[in-house]
């Protein structure tokens, strides 16, 4: 597959092959969506917590005598059928993650780069490299560009001006080339890769 380079200010730079094992394969849904679902399980805190009898703060008097009063044998209000009683068995502290192989992890990245390239929604760029790293002169570029929701990978580091020009643009991401997930890149309409990050990508990939 080939595909147009263009420069920070719109020009052309050329064009770079891309690979057809990557980036023509045929996405699949159900790769992306468990790829998508095991990075939201584990990103997820997990702190839910609820107090036991045992560690509810409650009188621990018994409430009637054992004989005599016509009703049922309680021995304590921090029994969960009071309120004010402890939880049976609620919510506790643990972790959302769950294993997925790691070639059913490698293959939803290829797809998710496909499924972007196949919708005419991946850009290349040569680098990004810019003259005034200022955010509004880069938030105007991005809007000449036509770039609404971008996510930006480089190489294996991003261009130190570039990123703090960007950190105040919220349409904008920007992400070396080990960062880059299927979740960031689905979530964006349009995908940016540096020259740098192309090449690392596939590498990544092979």
């Amino acid at each position: 597959m080939k595909l147009d380079v263009i420069k920070m200010d719109g020009s052309s730079a050329g064009d770079i092959e891309l690979s057809d094992d990557i980036y023509a394969v045929e996405p699949r849904r159900d790769i992306l969506f468990r790829v998508v679902r095991w990075q939201r399980n584990k990103a997820q805190q997990g702190t839910h917590k609820v107090k036991t009898r045992s560690e509810v703060s409650y009188s621990t008097k018994k409430i009637v005598r054992q004989k005599g009063s016509g009703g049922a044998r309680h021995g304590s209000r921090k029994a969960p059928i009071f309120r004010k009683g402890g939880v049976y068995k609620g919510p506790t502290p643990r972790s959302h993650a769950h294993d997925l192989p790691k070639k059913v992890r490698k293959m939803g990245l290829a797809h998710a780069l496909a499924s972007k390239a196949q919708a005419g929604k991946l850009v290349v760029l040569e680098d990004l490299t810019i003259e005034n790293a200022k955010t509004g002169v880069l938030a105007k570029q991005i809007a000449d560009l036509g770039w609404k929701r971008a996510l930006v990978i480089d190489g294996a580091s991003v261009n130190e001006d570039f990123a703090q020009a960007a950190r105040n643009i919220d349409t904008l991401d920007v992400l070396p080339s080990q960062g880059a997930n299927v979740y960031d890149i689905l979530k964006r309409d349009t995908l940016v890769l540096t020259k740098a990050g192309v090449e690392a990508l596939e590498a990544r990939l092979k």
